[in-house]
């Protein structure tokens, strides 16, 4: 077969298999004559020889022995000498291949403390931590990809690093890269602006797991688009994992390419719920452990780590920052955590966590549960059936607003702040000796975070 007819057979080629797959895997081929019955093309790596003759081979052969029916066979081999590098021997070369080459994919550093052992499981992230878990084993690829998703601060960075750390821990050999969408980007980028883009597709597709954080990010790029795309077949297509987290459901994800979002859902998709107030009070009890051993001296008195469960709802990251600035707070001006000390140190914390919940709101919700009327709730009458709402929605102000005992009273008819004061106690004596009780506010409370 001539040059001239490997030239024709390329635009056939070109129809065939589309111009995005052409000039990825057959236009940087390079035609290198015919020897007994075996057509040789050069490549520019291993894996692209590999990649093409698994996915291109049978439909190369056949286009070849239409124009020269003597090809029975493909072969291909590296182009070395295509490289602008100095001559070495094998060993060296493939050390500096490796070294040239590594500095376009440096795996996003990990948080130490970001393991499965610091992962508080609680209902809203129990099904993400189970599936992190299996993928984490490094058995058999049963889901492809694992897409976890939920708002900010809910566990799914945690949970991608835990991963990592498991991955390498169980087989260091295993080749784990973890980034983020940004940063394969700018790879991406870097790639093309040093004409080095077989060296950036043959090392991420070499890869046995690939781990991309906040994928939404290359929402809106086509570039980047194409490129993950193919990358994800290809890693797809050699059964190698793959694990995906973003801030919402791929469906969701604005710009995002329908073939992208189809693959996203084409796996396991798992939502990080937000957290309810059980697993909120877990993760600040076991912060209170690590917080100990640099705070020996410090003690936190009955209910704060409950009032912070309670108020800080949005965000863990937050509610881990506040406990951490509480705990420094208390240490250097060498006090008691308490309630009031509490509320001080962390007053525009609770300030920014209280803006969706009003007194008003409050009231309402708790007389629809009651099924009372409001005027009823707030009016003077002092029967069973009115006062103790009352007395909970007092309780449900002190808890989930920053609002004073006189403001909260003022806002009950005007009561004195005594009577609130009276009030919540009770509620949290009742909520100890009364089932319902304790079940009306955590309905209650889930209904107002909502």
């Amino acid at each position: 077969m001539t040059q001239e007819q490997w030239g024709a057979l390329q635009d056939r080629l070109c129809k065939t298999v589309g111009e995005n797959n052409y000039k990825t895997w057959i236009k940087p081929l390079s035609y290198d004559g015919t020897s007994d019955g075996v057509a040789i093309f050069k490549v520019p790596t291993n894996f692209m020889g590999t990649y093409v003759s698994q996915n291109y081979g049978d439909l190369l052969l056949s286009q070849l022995s239409s124009v020269a029916a003597h090809v029975r066979r493909i072969q291909f081999k590296v182009a070395n000498a295509d490289r602008p590098r100095t001559p070495a021997p094998a060993p060296e070369k493939t050390r500096a291949a490796s070294a040239s080459q590594s500095d376009l994919l440096p795996s996003a550093p990990l948080e130490s403390r970001f393991t499965f052992d610091t992962f508080v499981v609680g209902k809203p992230n129990e099904l993400a931590h189970a599936a992190a878990r299996r993928v984490a084993e490094g058995g058999p690829v049963t889901f492809n990809p694992l897409f976890l998703y939920g708002g900010v601060g809910l566990g799914k960075t945690h949970l991608m690093h835990a991963i990592s750390w498991e991955l390498r821990n169980r087989n260091p050999e295993l080749n784990v890269l973890y980034l983020s969408a940004e940063q394969f980007m700018y790879r991406f980028v870097q790639a093309l602006r040093e004409r080095r883009m077989m060296d950036f597709k043959e090392l991420f597709r070499s890869v046995d797991v690939l781990m991309v954080d906040d994928v939404q990010f290359i929402a809106g790029k086509d570039s980047t688009q194409e490129e993950f795309f193919h990358t994800f077949n290809a890693l797809v297509d050699q059964n190698k994992q793959i694990i995906i987290s973003g801030d919402r459901a791929p469906d969701e994800i604005k710009d995002l390419e329908n073939r992208i979002r189809s693959r996203l859902q084409s796996g396991l998709v798992v939502d990080l719920h937000p957290t309810d107030y059980e697993l909120r009070l877990g993760i600040l009890q076991t912060k209170v452990d690590t917080q100990k051993a640099l705070y020996p001296e410090l003690d936190i008195d009955h209910g704060v780590l409950e009032f912070l469960a309670h108020r800080i709802s949005t965000n863990v990251r937050v509610l881990e920052g506040a406990l951490t600035r509480l705990f420094a707070f208390a240490s250097l001006v060498g006090k008691r955590i308490t309630m009031d000390l509490t509320q001080d140190c962390l007053a525009d914390v609770l300030r920014a966590s209280e803006r969706k919940i009003s007194v008003e709101e409050i009231q309402r919700k708790v007389a629809e549960h009651y099924n009372i009327r409001l005027s009823d709730m707030i009016g003077p009458k002092r029967v069973r059936n009115y006062a103790r709402p009352r007395q909970v929605a007092m309780y449900l102000c002190k808890q989930m607003t920053s609002r004073s005992l006189p403001e909260i009273g003022r806002r009950f008819g005007g009561r004195d702040h005594t009577t609130v004061m009276h009030g919540v106690k009770r509620i949290e004596e009742l909520k100890v000796q009364d089932g319902q009780i304790a079940e009306d506010l955590e309905l209650l409370r889930r209904a107002l975070e909502a």
